[in-house]
């Protein structure tokens, strides 16, 4: 399978986040990609009031994000926040393709290092897996790279490619962490993690918000970097070989071994 990440640097404005991600489909069908992968947050970045822009599912902006993938006839997984309850909004990543409509609410979330994400983002409670050429994907969410029982999760339910989207915290040790933490999903699960987050801004935003660090990048089952960006926004394309993740699988089935 042929992915394509696009590690972009979304602003607080949905229709020009719209705009952004028609070129990166544009540029993934070109490559001939049958699986987009853009960040979290890609409807409208974080530090910004988020009710006033999470829509449903089927508000105009997934509506216009699931055109633009059925146009280019590949898959698309895009972060965006819909209405939750209580004031607060849903962390959600759209999928949509040719007969793909789907949606992931983040499962973990980011109550930690004296950030209390919970207090505007209700969590989901269910993995989600969508077909890509007929192959099921798992849907993950930045602070759920920290819960490898998610991972191990989607390979028990078939899934030899997990994507996730972020917009990675940035200060010490946070890339080393993020690297880390991908490639030992990969490992945990023997599977395909695709990892993609946000470009570090070219200006830092005022405040603690999680606007991104870069880095993205896709892991194999063995936990080795088979593409990686750096901090600044950029386009990655990798040619996945899913048959190995059944040959590592075989060789190392820590999944069937596992007793607890």
């Amino acid at each position: 399978m042929r992915v394509a990440l696009a590690q972009v640097s979304s602003s607080a404005d949905p229709a020009a986040n719209l705009d952004l991600v028609a070129a990166e489909v544009a540029a993934a069908r070109d490559a001939g990609a049958r699986l987009l992968v853009l960040p979290e947050a890609t409807m409208c970045r974080f530090g910004v009031p988020l009710g006033p822009v999470a829509e449903p599912a089927e508000g105009p902006w997934a509506t216009r994000l699931g055109e633009l993938a059925d146009a280019a006839g590949l898959t698309v997984v895009a972060g965006g926040f819909t209405p939750g309850s209580g004031g607060r909004v849903r962390n959600t990543l759209f999928a949509a393709g040719p007969g793909v409509r789907a949606t992931y609410d983040k499962v973990h979330v980011y109550d930690a290092f004296g950030h209390r994400e919970s207090e505007a983002v209700e969590p989901g409670d269910e993995p989600v897996l969508v077909p890509v050429d007929g192959e099921p994907v798992g849907l993950a969410t930045c602070y759920d790279v920290r819960f490898p029982g998610l991972f191990t999760a989607y390979a028990e339910r078939g899934a030899r490619l997990v994507v996730l989207a972020a917009s990675w915290g940035a200060g010490p040790g946070k890339v080393e962490q993020w690297d880390l933490l991908v490639r030992a999903r990969a490992l945990d699960a023997t599977s395909v993690v695709v990892a993609c987050g946000q470009a570090a801004p070219a200006v830092p935003t005022e405040g603690s918000a999680p606007t991104g660090v870069g880095f993205s990048t896709v892991a194999g089952p063995t936990g080795e970097v088979l593409g990686r960006l750096g901090a600044g926004p950029g386009r990655l394309v990798v040619d996945v070989d899913l048959d190995a993740v059944d040959a590592v699988r075989a060789a190392l089935p820590v999944l069937a071994n596992r007793r607890l």
